[in-house]
């Protein structure tokens, strides 16, 4: 078992994200099985989901001739368009059905402002409205995180990045996360992370 001082952080490992989906990430169901064995081993497991209203600002379908994966400006900053996925409620959102979703102790729910996207399981996009989960992990006494799952250059990287500015100590077990590299986002997100003190194991 981990020591009590690191927990396990299952990011958004939803049906949207997975093969099928409306924002299927290549490979997305490879990592189930091996995240339900690694989350055997950790005394503390949170799982992050997304959790859209159908209006959300981030999706492509609420701007009058936009496509998705093209970037807007909104008032904290650059936005990609997404497809319309992981709608409250939906089949979608749903997390898929073999992660071993028991083992959560905490679902930290993101995205739910239809103004603002959310991509870390810390922060919403404006970087400043807290999920609440830092405050979490601070009463269990927890210093560590290990993270893993969809998508590695988005939710997981942001995820990782604001961690890495609380004060954690993180690594991102890359073998357990599948990437949507968007326009190099992957590489570019992988540089962030590193710099900023991450271990990308």
């Amino acid at each position: 078992m981990r020591p009590t001082d690191e927990a396990l952080i299952v990011i958004d490992v939803q049906n949207d994200f997975c093969p099928g989906g409306a924002l299927a990430v290549a490979g997305g169901n490879e990592i189930v099985a091996g995240i339900n064995a690694l989350m055997a081993g950790f005394k503390a497991v949170v799982m992050t989901q997304d959790w859209h209203p159908a209006g959300h600002s981030s999706f492509a379908a609420n701007h009058r001739g936009k496509d998705p994966f093209s970037l807007i400006d909104m008032p904290y900053g650059a936005q990609v368009l997404w497809p319309t996925h992981c709608v409250q409620g939906s089949e979608g959102a749903a997390f898929h059905p073999d992660l071993a979703t028991d083992r959560a102790d905490l679902v930290i729910r993101k995205g739910y402002i239809a103004a603002i996207d959310s991509y870390s399981a810390f922060f919403e996009n404006d970087r400043k409205t807290a999920t609440g989960l830092d405050g979490y992990l601070r009463d269990r006494g927890v210093n560590r995180l290990v993270m893993v799952g969809l998508a590695l250059d988005f939710c997981v990287a942001y995820s990782a990045l604001d961690a890495a500015r609380l004060g954690y100590a993180v690594t991102v077990e890359t073998g357990l996360c599948r990437a949507i590299d968007l326009d190099g986002s992957l590489a570019a997100m992988s540089a962030q992370m590193r710099e900023a003190g991450v271990r990308l194991a």
